[in-house]
């Protein structure tokens, strides 16, 4: 192999030569010059790579420091960052818009949680691990307090509303809740006893995600740990439409948010919904195909038909069961009664009959005295005495496989098909409350004050869309990602007062991200 080789000699200087290697030893073939500063050696250095052949190797970092006649090979690493891993979480940021809030330990704080979630204190330990120069842990916790002083959330949503509307589908929103406990033995103003998702007795809050159909957050709010479901809805609403100016959009939310108050306001305001229905509504709504076509159904089959908003006997009578057809939902012809499309799936309808078969057999030990528990479903006292509730347990055989969507969409805007489809997308908005519980640990939260925890949750909305970026361009978890690019590490090394960079290899999977991203490999 021939390369070029630089020797340091006594005087400081540094001589440039072109050398082989045969036989385990370096031998000089050419004296290119003797450089006395960095100039003058990187001119040597590029006329030595003149020198060599076509198809020999250009070069070796290989010096020789000569010292009293004595050689000595050596180099000193000065630093290694994951820089590749760095780049890819930065670009994104930038491409996402984000860097208009124009603070750099913001960023920081954000990049951190998707590579290693942790506190905000040891978000400093991770930044160090790959090498980042970060700011102090003061002026983190000041971002802290900078994030809702400048409303970086709004800044945030305005960008992601941003690229979720250039890229994919504004019109049809997906909204659910869930909850984040601490480990506190007392409530305050925000973090409240209420209903856990997670089936905790601590003191919680309620967040909600409002998210595009393809998973993108777009709208993130927090309150008070007790607050009802069903309430948190329209603000969080009524804010992304203030926010973007927006009047004509699909909300989609499960059954939880099914309140007459709740389907009016958001039919006032000219908003679309569609909403999952109880299984409780389905023999009201259904009463006039189950008694015209009996309980028979066939697998994938759709029941398009009205609901009534109250129960009342005008709503009632809106869908009259003397009549063998379905009503087809107009608002001026039922103003009592919302659009409601019943699904059957068989494989829905086994899932069920075996929860059900379990449910009856619990309720038959208790009845038997086999088993002391607090009284299950389908069993009922009659004169002091425990029975099976034979009537309930029928009618919820009767049910099974059927699951209900309430809308406000009529059937000539949007067929029964694309409003089950539509609902079926609300997996997206589940998928990134289980990114930002897992992947990104939105919990715990090491934050006592209101201000403190509102802040907490905009990093975590923020590195969520990173991370919900990522994985769509990608097609791989963020997780993935991680362990994929962060041990590709970017060394500089020092040798006879000279730094140099070198690299490890890309990785088959690191190259395949950044082509997914559209980044150049250096």
């Amino acid at each position: 192999m021939v390369f070029v080789r630089k020797s340091a000699g006594r005087s400081g200087a540094t001589k440039v030569r072109i050398a082989e290697r045969r036989n385990g030893r370096n031998h000089i073939i050419e004296h290119v010059g003797t450089a006395r500063s960095e100039a003058e050696l990187a001119v040597l250095m590029a006329e030595a790579r003149r020198r060599l052949r076509p198809g020999q190797e250009a070069l070796d970092l290989e010096l020789d420091e000569e010292h009293g006649g004595q050689s000595s090979r050596s180099g000193v690493i000065t630093g290694k960052q994951s820089a590749l891993l760095w780049r890819v979480l930065a670009s994104v940021y930038q491409r996402l818009g984000f860097d208009v809030v124009a603070d750099e330990a913001f960023q920081e704080l954000v990049l951190a949680r998707i590579i290693e979630p942790t506190s905000k204190a040891d978000s400093l330990r991770v930044l160090d691990e790959v090498g980042v120069a970060h700011a102090s842990l003061r002026t983190m916790f000041r971002a802290l307090g900078r994030a809702q002083q400048r409303d970086y959330r709004s800044q945030i949503a305005a960008a992601c509303f941003t690229h979720a509307a250039s890229s994919g589908d504004v019109s049809l929103c997906l909204y659910d809740v869930t909850t984040l406990y601490f480990e506190a033995e007392h409530e305050d103003d925000l973090r409240k006893v209420g209903y856990s998702k997670e089936r905790r007795v601590d003191p919680q809050v309620v967040v909600g995600l409002l998210v595009d159909r393809g998973g993108f957050p777009l709208e993130i709010g927090c309150w008070e740990g007790n607050k009802a479901e069903t309430s948190t809805i329209l603000p969080i609403v009524e804010a992304f439409q203030a926010r973007h100016g927006i009047s004509d959009m699909v909300v989609v939310a499960d059954a939880g948010m099914l309140s007459t108050a709740n389907l009016t306001a958001l039919d006032e305001a000219g908003l679309r919904f569609i909403v999952g229905s109880r299984a409780v509504k389905a023999p009201g709504d259904l009463a006039s195909h189950f008694r015209w076509h009996g309980d028979a159904f066939t697998d994938g089959q759709l029941i398009d038909t009205i609901t009534a908003k109250k129960a009342t006997a005008a709503a009632r009578a809106e869908n009259d069961t003397a009549k063998r057809a379905e009503p087809i939902w107009d608002p001026a012809q039922h103003p009592g009664s919302w659009r409601a499309v019943w699904a059957y799936s068989k494989k829905r309808a086994v899932r069920d009959r075996t929860t059900l078969t379990l449910q009856e057999n619990r309720a038959k030990a208790v009845i038997a005295g086999e088993k002391a528990s607090r009284t299950p479903r389908f069993v009922k006292t009659t004169g002091g005495d425990q029975v099976l509730d034979e009537v309930s347990l029928q009618r919820t055989h009767r049910l099974a496989g059927l699951k209900g969507y309430v809308t406000n969409i009529p059937a000539t805007v949007m067929g029964a098909g694309e409003v089950v489809a539509s609902y079926h997308e609300l997996w997206q908005v589940e998928a990134s409350f289980r990114m930002s519980k897992t992947d990104l640990r939105a919990r715990p939260i090491f934050h006592h004050t209101r201000e403190a925890i509102e802040a907490h949750l905009t990093i975590v909305f923020t590195a969520l869309a990173v991370a919900r970026y990522l994985q769509d361009a990608t097609g791989m978890s963020i997780k993935k990602i991680i362990q994929a690019l962060r041990p590709i590490q970017q060394i500089r090394v020092r040798i006879a007062g000279h730094d140099h960079l070198a690299e490890d290899p890309l990785t088959p999977t690191a190259a395949a991200i950044l082509n997914d991203l559209d980044l150049p490999p250096r």
